[in-house]
């Protein structure tokens, strides 16, 4: 007899498949309706997901999503008051953030207020570039090097084709790199306050139908983009280079605030540290930090941003040590922020309202956006470590994470 494995064998024949979803980014009463007719989908969640600011903010949504059935309500919490000293942002801001995480609020805005009772950080976009790296295949390595040669020369060209495409990037270099029969172009575009993927995608296609047909060796096959650029992705290469915006903060702690805010001490802060840098090199971690990924994912849930950048906003390096007057310096590198303040999610509105918030949104804003973002890394970055190294962090999750939830039972 064959053993019982709990779960049932699935029938000899299994009929016809069901309906597709009917597709488009049209959202209209009459489409929506369509989708939820589905079967088996039940009609509680069509009540939960389907509510009526959906069709009133129909125009909103007709070009961030397709085949819309509905939105899904994450809790919004303010972290703050965060005082930035930075080029761009310059003042005291609320952080909205959203998750479903307890204690990542609470933990940020304690970090928040250290930076502000501390006179605040300093925050600096240093560089900016969205890069697409398309690809190139020849018969014969011979025909690969000189296509790069060419390429090397037709500089000019290729920033003519990119400006053609949009009214506010630019190319900004192109660096062609021969493996084999391929050759890579790495292209790094600027893309002005938009976070920029889809500008620099179509400003890349742009210049591979251009250069292909102009090419003075036969490109055998091309594809627009061929994975050596690092999107969404964490990469070595992220480290040294820029893909959207490399920001960096820092701030001097006295001792004295960080015994009354983060419960415990300097030394105890970089012994602490000192085995998390350890930790992070024996685990094969990109970079070195400790939570860049929460704040993160929150910050772009709550403003619109592509969420999945993460992945390589998340690279970076934090680095804690003495100050000269025995004070604690700590600063936060991160060389990918791909956000934007126009453009994708940014003009929904809700998230829309959380740039408001900031007052970053729209024209002219980015950069400020991307240094407030790093100083709520740089928060969260010393608050992590202050648990940590308190020995509070669990006593924070069991406090605030776990209770009594609404069907009676103990998280």
């Amino acid at each position: 007899m064959a053993p019982d494995h709990g779960y049932a064998a699935p029938p000899d024949s299994p009929g016809p498949p069901p309906p597709h979803v009917p597709g488009g980014s049209e959202v209209t009463a009459d489409a929506v309706a369509e989708r939820w007719a589905l079967p088996g989908l039940p009609d509680g969640a069509r009540r939960q997901l389907a509510d009526p600011r959906l069709l009133q903010e129909s125009d909103a949504y007709a070009r961030t999503i397709e085949n819309v059935i509905g939105t899904v309500r994450i809790p919004v919490g303010l972290a703050g008051p965060l005082r930035v000293n930075g080029r761009h942002a310059k003042g005291d801001y609320y952080i909205p953030l959203a998750t479903t995480e307890a204690t990542l609020v609470a933990s940020y805005s304690r970090g928040a207020q250290l930076l502000t009772d501390a006179g605040g950080c300093s925050s600096i976009v240093l560089n900016e570039g969205v890069s697409r790296t398309p690809a190139f295949a020849f018969d014969t390595i011979l025909d690969a090097a000189r296509f790069a040669e060419w390429c090397s020369r037709s500089f000019d060209d290729m920033r003519e084709i990119a400006g053609g495409t949009t009214r506010y990037g630019s190319l900004v270099s192109a660096q062609p790199v021969v493996e084999g029969n391929h050759v890579y172009l790495v292209l790094v575009f600027q893309t002005a306050d938009a976070a920029g993927q889809n500008m620099a995608t179509i400003a890349a296609d742009a210049i591979c139908r251009d250069i292909v047909a102009r090419s003075p060796v036969c490109v055998r096959r091309w594809f627009v983009e061929a994975n050596l650029s690092g999107d969404k992705k964490a990469t070595m290469q992220s480290l040294a280079g820029v893909r959207g915006r490399r920001v960096s903060a820092e701030v001097v702690l006295g001792a004295d605030l960080i015994e009354r805010c983060l419960h415990t001490t300097i030394d105890v802060l970089l012994d602490y540290w000192r085995a998390s840098i350890v930790g992070g090199v024996m685990s094969g971690s990109v970079g070195v930090q400790g939570h860049y990924a929460n704040g993160l994912a929150a910050m772009f849930i709550a403003c619109g941003q592509d969420v999945a950048c993460v992945a390589e906003a998340a690279v970076g390096v934090t680095r804690f040590e003495p100050a000269g007057d025995g004070g604690l310096y700590a600063s936060v590198t991160l060389p990918n922020l791909i956000v934007g303040t126009v453009g994708g999610g940014t003009g929904l509105p809700s998230q829309r309202a959380c740039l408001d918030i900031m007052r970053v949104a729209g024209q002219g804003q980015a950069r400020a956006f991307a240094e407030i973002v790093a100083a709520v890394a740089l928060a969260g970055e010393l608050s992590i470590t202050g648990a940590l190294a308190a020995g509070h962090f669990t006593r924070a999750h069991q406090d605030l994470a776990r209770g009594v939830a609404a069907d009676g039972s103990t998280r």
